[in-house]
């Protein structure tokens, strides 16, 4: 009877005993599950931020950067307001050196600034008559804001008394000297009576302005 009731313990110290190690050996995969999801969430968090101070220093770098091109800009430009050359093309006796760069390349076609500049300036020759200013049509897609010159197509046509030829040599003179960059595709000539016809086809240049823009990246 001893020897059964020895046996029966034995065999019920071994199951608490198993099942001692069972909730042990679970307890433990608990905790090394909970800890590899704890890592790979602390190891991602790492790298994104990782990822964040490194957009960040570049964007650092980038605005450094900036900050000296604006002072090497500035210097520049006040180098060019001195430019007796940009100084000699300047439409008024107020504007600035510069603004002569910003009328022989402007930021849009300016018809109504074109044709005004034609007549008042290249055309007003003595004993030149303005017969036509014709600006061309803006093509569709102008204005987009590329960043190559565009152009626009303008013809006009004087005369002059057959024997003033001197005038029409000037106005072709200072079509040539023009701030604004002028392309003359066609000239023609022509004599019909007393007077002498010049007329002209040419393409005038603009460019959009460029913008700059401040933008937000998301990090993923």
């Amino acid at each position: 009877m001893d020897k059964m009731s020895n046996g029966l313990r034995k065999r019920q110290q071994i199951t608490r005993a198993n099942q001692t190690m069972f909730l042990w050996v679970a307890g433990v995969s608990v905790i090394i599950g909970f800890s590899v999801v704890i890592a790979l969430f602390i190891g991602q968090k790492i790298i994104y931020s990782q990822k964040v101070i490194q957009k960040k220093e570049q964007t650092e770098k980038h605005l450094v950067a900036n900050l000296k091109n604006i002072d090497d800009l500035k210097g520049k430009i006040r180098v060019l307001d001195t430019d007796e050359g940009l100084k000699s093309t300047r439409l008024s006796e107020n504007d600035s050196a510069i603004q002569s760069i910003l009328d022989a390349l402007p930021a849009d076609a300016n018809v109504t600034a074109l044709g005004s500049s034609l007549e008042k300036k290249i055309l007003n020759v003595p004993g030149v008559t303005v017969e036509s200013i014709t600006p061309g049509q803006l093509s569709e897609g102008d204005s987009s804001g590329d960043a190559t010159p565009q152009t626009l197509p303008v013809s006009f046509s004087v005369s002059v008394a057959s024997s003033n030829t001197d005038a029409l040599r000037e106005v072709l003179l200072r079509l040539e000297k023009s701030i604004r960059a002028i392309n003359v595709t066609n000239l023609s000539l022509e004599t019909q009576g007393t007077k002498r016809f010049l007329t002209v086809t040419a393409e005038v240049y603009y460019q959009s302005p460029v913008s700059v823009e401040q933008k937000k990246e998301v990090v993923k």
